[in-house]
């Protein structure tokens, strides 16, 4: 395949996984709450790495920021800096993979230096992907233990009796489901694992279609020279003898 193909393949497909991760990291939605069991519910709660939000069935949304960083759990904590990772070097790869393309002629870059910006665009690309499917997952891991949890915890309750439940306050519990964050999340980390792999194997291309250059030295010996140029002298002494 030519260079040219998986170079533009490669830097398209950046842009989509590195747009996807930057909207995925944005996002309020990255855990819902599951209204599986409730028919009728008046508030709409949802979670996400800045922000938790509550919509009511008017139509009415209130949101409080998460600010601090001493108030949550490592593993969150964790989430955060590895979208935050993924997102810097998306956008970074972005930017390089714009100078290192073929078709754009900038003066004096040889094309070892583009195929070198497009090896580190890729790399970039496919750290970027892993930090993003990597957090995406880590957080869905969270919600997968929380539910557990408290799908025992709500079962456990049911089994002492309804009684019970009545003079612990009644007070049911929330479980939390995947949100739309978590799937953009792993689209944008996987394009972006595809669109680095593009991008590397574009810079093997390049570097085989690249023909080593010697500089060649033209060889010419001064034996013949100086005996045609003898030759010329004495033809032309001869001819000036026979004038004379």
């Amino acid at each position: 395949m030519a260079p040219s193909v998986l170079q533009n393949g490669g830097f398209i497909l950046g842009l989509i996984g590195a747009t996807a991760l930057i909207a995925a990291t944005a996002m309020n939605n990255w855990s819902v709450k599951d209204r599986q069991e409730q028919v009728v519910t008046s508030v709409y709660t949802y979670k996400g790495l800045w922000q938790d939000c509550e919509t009511t069935s008017a139509g009415l949304t209130e949101c409080r920021p998460l600010y601090g960083l001493l108030g949550y759990s490592g593993t969150f904590q964790a989430v955060r800096a590895l979208m935050v990772v993924g997102v810097v070097l998306s956008v970074l790869g972005a930017l390089i993979s714009v100078f290192s393309l073929s078709c754009l002629t900038m003066n004096k870059m040889a094309d070892s230096a583009k195929a070198k910006m497009s090896l580190t665009a890729g790399i970039m690309f496919v750290i970027a992907g892993v930090c993003g499917i990597a957090g995406a997952s880590v957080y869905a891991n969270q919600i997968v233990e929380s539910f557990r949890t408290s799908t025992y915890t709500s079962y456990t309750q049911e089994m002492m009796g309804e009684g019970m439940n009545m003079g612990m306050g009644g007070v049911g519990i929330t479980t939390y489901t995947f949100g739309p964050a978590l799937f953009v999340g792993w689209i944008g980390g996987g394009v972006l694992l595809i669109g680095g792999i593009l991008k590397s194997l574009a810079f093997r291309e390049m570097i085989k279609d690249e023909k080593p250059r010697y500089p060649g030295v033209v060889y010419k010996p001064q034996s013949n020279n100086k005996t045609e140029v003898m030759d010329h002298r004495s033809e032309g002494g001869k001819k000036e003898q026979q004038y004379v």
